[in-house]
């Protein structure tokens, strides 16, 4: 079937149709501020980040401790210039009537830059925690860099790590970014603002959620499809959901919470040393070292009505 080029003529139509609707919807445009983070620009400082915290598993390779400070002080001369650049723009994103930051802005962006990286000696400590936790706690891993180049948990809890640091430093915005980023990346949704102890452990991952108000101790271990949520959304006078109050749960120290259990509300403490079986649903807070599983249920085998190898012979007969 031949194309017919006339169907190109009604795109200039479409187009206004669609600009139009940038003012009727206006509240999901970004238009005329320049002073938005960057999407992509984050991204690629996390991937950048990932090689200092990280180094010799990312872009480059044959890194030695005759060169790697070489490698390392590069990064961090071009990772001050842009992480305060976009940290500028999340600070004066909703006060933003010219292109250029007010030198008090440029100033406090730049000095949380600089806390931010003075921060990762303590981040690398950590997470060489966290990824010791996932070596002791599967017996299918080999080697740590099997688990840093292939498990998610990791993956995610280290963007995680870095979006909280940003997050108790007061940027906006960004730690959200890098965490849905991660999310995309794993299937592992850790609020910028939960607070997590070390030797922090998720096995598999896929559909883990841990909200913003979540506390979790150390040496905690997660399975995938984990819910850390909360139980409703309390509304004021108004209508209006009350915000900055905790919603989410608290886990204590050596806790285990198998696939798909549900913990929910910021009044709910899992006592330390609990297990938590898989798909429980939990409301109210458990004691230190209690086992909760749902009752097994009862499993019906029906057996076919004749055995199959007579069944064949019967119909080649």
């Amino acid at each position: 079937m031949a194309s017919d080029p006339r169907l190109k003529d009604r795109l200039p139509a479409l187009t206004e149709r669609i600009v139009g609707t940038y003012e009727r919807s206006g509240g999901i445009n970004h238009l005329g501020h320049p002073c938005l983070p960057s999407y992509r620009e984050v991204t690629e400082i996390l991937v950048d980040l990932r090689e200092i915290l990280y180094p010799g598993f990312g872009r480059r390779q044959n890194l030695s401790m005759r060169n790697v400070s070489y490698h390392v002080g590069d990064l961090i001369d071009g990772l001050y210039d842009r992480l305060a650049d976009q940290i500028s723009r999340a600070l004066r994103r909703l006060d933003c009537d010219g292109e250029q930051p007010s030198s008090d802005q440029q100033a406090k962006a730049e000095q949380i830059t600089l806390e931010f990286l003075e921060a990762v000696p303590e981040l690398r400590d950590v997470l060489a925690d966290d990824v010791a936790a996932a070596f002791d706690g599967d017996p299918a891993a080999k080697a740590f860099d099997e688990i840093i180049f292939c498990y998610p948990g990791v993956a995610a809890v280290t963007v995680y790590r870095v979006a909280h640091t940003l997050h108790r430093l007061g940027v906006p915005l960004i730690p959200r970014m890098m965490t849905e980023y991660a999310h995309s990346k794993t299937g592992i949704d850790i609020h910028p603002g939960a607070r997590i102890g070390r030797r922090l452990f998720i096995d598999h991952g896929t559909g883990v959620v841990v909200g913003e108000t979540t506390e979790i101790g150390q040496n905690v271990k997660l399975y995938q499809g984990v819910t850390l949520g909360a139980l409703s959304f309390p509304k004021d006078e108004n209508g209006e959901i009350v915000r900055d109050r905790k919603r989410h749960p608290t886990l204590e120290d050596h806790v285990v919470i198998y696939a798909n259990a549900t913990i929910l509300g910021g009044e709910t403490v899992i006592g330390h040393h609990a297990v938590i079986g898989s798909s429980v649903w939990i409301t109210r807070s458990v004691e230190p070292y209690t086992t909760v599983t749902i009752e097994s249920p009862r499993l019906r085998y029906r057996a076919p009505a004749r055995d199959p190898e007579e069944q064949d012979a019967t119909a080649g007969s």
